[in-house]
């Protein structure tokens, strides 16, 4: 079954959230042929707009969203990285960012084969939108490998939101796949500089994931030292 995404559209007057199923390309050029045909035809344009409108937010959920998690994929990653750049810089606010991947993702397939595999980072994905907040970001950018936005974040409070999912993530139920099975993550975190790029944020976020596979299974790392915890009594 075909993950389903949420497009949210944003009016003066608040918010308005639809569902939209994930489609092919091929079906939005019948879609998009067939209104065309209609406005030949002299049909009423409202309909048409009401048409296109529906056409062009289910287009855009395929082109960001990635179709067997319902997460962003990496291009609509990116662009998030990228405006959450551009607002950090207008404002001075710090964000966090961070690369996960699933542990022995490979052997894991392997073992259980694809289908399996999948469902895994289908479960994993679900679990991790159910619980990151509303303005956070996530999104697969490769085979086994998920990024997250963490707007006006320091990294020590992502590194306590990290270690909530992680936690959650290995607390699931997965016998369902397989009896027994276990599933952790491992994450590289880093934090926004002036001047960043999404790529490099992306590549320092990529370098801290390496220093945590190292560590071992369900580890995070992060390349920047954190700022301790604020202690009220120290004023």
């Amino acid at each position: 079954m075909k993950a389903a995404v949420s497009i949210r559209l944003f009016h003066t007057y608040g918010e308005h959230v639809r569902t939209y199923p994930m489609q092919d390309i091929r079906h939005l050029t019948m879609q998009l042929n067939s209104l065309l045909e209609q406005a030949r035809a002299g049909s009423a344009m409202a309909a048409i707009a009401d048409g296109l409108q529906a056409a062009l937010e289910t287009l855009s959920a395929v082109a960001t969203h990635d179709e067997l998690t319902g997460a962003l994929n990496r291009r609509g990653l990116v662009q998030k990285l990228d405006a959450e750049l551009d607002r950090a810089k207008r404002t001075g606010h710090p964000f966090s960012f961070a690369v996960i991947a699933v542990d022995q993702f490979h052997a894991l397939n392997q073992q259980h084969g694809s289908e399996q595999g999948n469902r895994i980072l289908e479960n994993l994905a679900q679990a991790v939108l159910a619980l990151i907040r509303t303005l956070d970001s996530f999104g697969r950018i490769g085979d086994n490998e998920f990024a997250l936005i963490l707007p006006t974040t320091w990294l020590d409070q992502s590194d306590k939101a990290i270690a909530r999912l992680t936690k959650a993530v290995s607390d699931l139920n997965w016998d369902d796949i397989a009896p027994g099975l276990a599933v952790t993550f491992s994450s590289g975190l880093t934090t926004n500089f002036a001047g960043d790029t999404a790529e490099q944020m992306m590549r320092r976020a990529s370098e801290a994931l390496a220093m945590a596979k190292m560590q071992g299974p369900g580890s995070s790392a992060q390349l920047e030292a954190a700022l301790p915890d604020f202690d009220p009594d120290m004023l």
